[in-house]
């Protein structure tokens, strides 16, 4: 199983930069019609994209397309959805399920690619698991924390933890995948990252987006299992194949079926590396 912990946004006006950070080590590429391109670069960032995403590209590249209920989201998925570079599609500022449903209709007649949808207001948050359990091929949620806390007009960055859970718990519901964090929007601080990548962890988060790619590190760190932690889930794994069913370690630690399913998860996730 595969499980990616980065997922790097890059302006869709800029190819070169696109063709950079196809490089840099970035789980996803995230191409960004949206909000890193200026209005009037918006057909140019839509022409480009579709040129660069006509052959496949070396590593999963999804396209991030203009708001549902405007005029630039139907030309974005015209262009974009058929394209054998495409390895996904995620869709901003989505408030309903039905949204879900009308843009799985529409990618249909080019050929079905998975879904991913970005909760930035409060409605979206309100409806999360409506969303995340709309379609098939919705393969993802996730928070766009900067318009949310707009929205809700949050200073501190403890005010969106309800949010952040609200949205974990309902992927899990729906039987998606933990989503990733937002972004950490001040590419220079570093330490914050790691600090707000461990808070995010600890609240069931897994992997996070970036901005630029001197953060990619410092976030696969952040959520990629300790020496310690994967020789914990070692011996719980042996100790569960020795004896089934709930048992108490020499250590006095208590197991069962879920403690176990938490530690296959864990080694999973470090055989990724």
């Amino acid at each position: 199983m595969t499980f990616p912990l980065t997922w790097l946004y890059v302006p869709g006006d800029r190819p070169h930069v696109v063709a950079k950070a196809l490089g840099c080590g970035a789980d996803v590429v995230v191409i960004d019609l949206e909000d890193a391109v200026a209005p009037d670069r918006k057909e140019y960032a839509r022409e480009a994209t579709a040129e660069l995403l006509s052959e496949e590209q070396p590593v999963p590249v999804h396209v991030r397309v203009n708001a549902l209920d405007g005029p630039l989201a139907d030309p974005d998925l015209r262009a974009v959805a058929a394209l054998p570079g495409v390895r996904g599609l995620r869709l901003p500022k989505v408030t309903s399920p039905a949204q879900i449903t009308r843009v799985a209709g529409r990618v249909a007649e080019h050929g079905t690619r998975p879904l991913y949808a970005l909760l930035e207001t409060a409605l979206g948050v309100e409806h999360a698991y409506a969303i995340a359990a709309a379609h098939p091929d919705l393969r993802g949620i996730s928070l766009g924390e900067s318009d949310l806390r707009a929205d809700l007009g949050v200073r501190a960055d403890a005010g969106l933890d309800w949010s952040r859970s609200r949205v974990i718990v309902a992927a899990r519901a729906a039987g998606l995948a933990p989503p990733p964090q937002s972004v950490h929007p001040d590419i220079r601080d570093l330490e914050g990252l790691a600090s707000s990548c461990a808070h995010g962890r600890s609240l069931g988060f897994l992997g996070r987006s970036a901005i630029h790619p001197r953060q990619l590190p410092i976030i696969e760190r952040a959520y990629l299992p300790t020496q310690r932690e994967i020789e914990e889930a070692e011996t719980i794994v042996k100790a569960a194949a020795a004896e089934p069913g709930a048992q108490a370690l020499p250590d006095g630690r208590f197991i069962d079926a879920a403690v176990v399913a938490t530690a296959r998860r864990t080694l999973s996730l470090a055989r990724r590396t």
